[in-house]
């Protein structure tokens, strides 16, 4: 019998309105695509900068699967660490990050996920071009990873990446890079969904951006009005407000994935609606 998967990958949540987004339509994007797998990217959900446990366990109860992050991963961890000491605690975090016997970075950056008898494994790393932190070579954290998986004879049917990142050509060359090794590649982080989605000739699903789950009439996540004059006037110091209109818009994406690991269908998400 063919073990074939599908996956429903989210960017970046934001803020209080569209956490109720997702919480609101979760279950029926689920009933329209069935997935097997649901990865959600939760960095922007309690601010613009990194969750707290109380959103994190919100999230956490509708079910996702994997939870996926980015370059503030650190920002709030304090408030953040009785989630990060559950059992189920499903959060990685860049696994690119360096690490020594001075100072170990805290919980892992990738995970093997199994349900009705299919193993995911998900791995999320970091671009080291314009982000703030200085990290290890991305695509040589992942050839390393697999190469761990292997090493260590961990059981898995499908490999798929979060690449937290600004350029677009390192997501590219990683699908490249990985030939044969990954079903999927996709990228958070620029908040714009973007109209490349392709299936490599090695079967590697890519896409360079999910965009976001916000709000449908703000910049990224801001009401346009407070950036007024900021634009206007080039002066850093004015005050960014958040959007609070209830008119949302979901984006994400959906991969068909084969028993032999090879992507052979993509299905961009990007449904609007109002917050009940």
């Amino acid at each position: 019998m063919w073990n074939n998967m599908r996956i429903l990958a989210f960017g970046d949540v934001f803020w209080r309105i569209w956490r109720k987004a997702l919480i609101q339509e979760i279950d029926n994007i689920r009933d329209k695509y069935k997935p097997d797998f649901v990865i959600v990217n939760p960095e922007n959900i309690s601010s613009w900068r990194w969750p707290i446990t109380k959103h994190m366990e919100m999230i956490h109860d509708i079910g996702v699967d994997v939870f996926t992050s980015g370059d503030h991963f650190l920002d709030n961890q304090k408030l953040l660490t009785s989630y990060l000491e559950r059992e189920d605690c499903k959060l990685i975090r860049p696994a690119n990050y360096y690490e020594s016997r001075h100072y170990l970075i805290p919980w892992k950056g990738y995970i093997q996920v199994e349900k009705n008898w299919k193993k995911l494994i998900v791995i999320n790393v970091l671009s080291e071009t314009f982000t703030r932190d200085h990290v290890y070579n991305p695509f040589l954290k992942v050839e390393d990873i697999i190469t761990e998986i292997h090493n260590k004879n961990i059981q898995y049917d499908w490999i798929v990446i979060d690449f937290h990142r600004e350029v677009a050509s390192e997501g590219y060359w990683m699908a490249h890079f990985l030939e044969w090794k990954v079903s999927c590649i996709y990228w958070t982080h620029t908040h714009i969904q973007t109209n490349d989605e392709t299936i490599f000739d090695n079967g590697t699903g890519y896409i360079s951006d999910l965009w976001m789950i916000g709000s449908k009439n703000s910049i990224i996540w801001s009401d346009y009005r407070s950036l007024k004059k900021r634009f206007l006037t080039w002066i850093q110091k004015w005050k960014i407000e958040q959007s609070l209109d209830k008119n949302y818009i979901i984006n994400g994406i959906c991969f068909d994935i084969w028993e032999n690991r090879e992507c052979v269908h993509i299905e961009k998400i990007k449904q609007t609606g109002v917050i009940l």
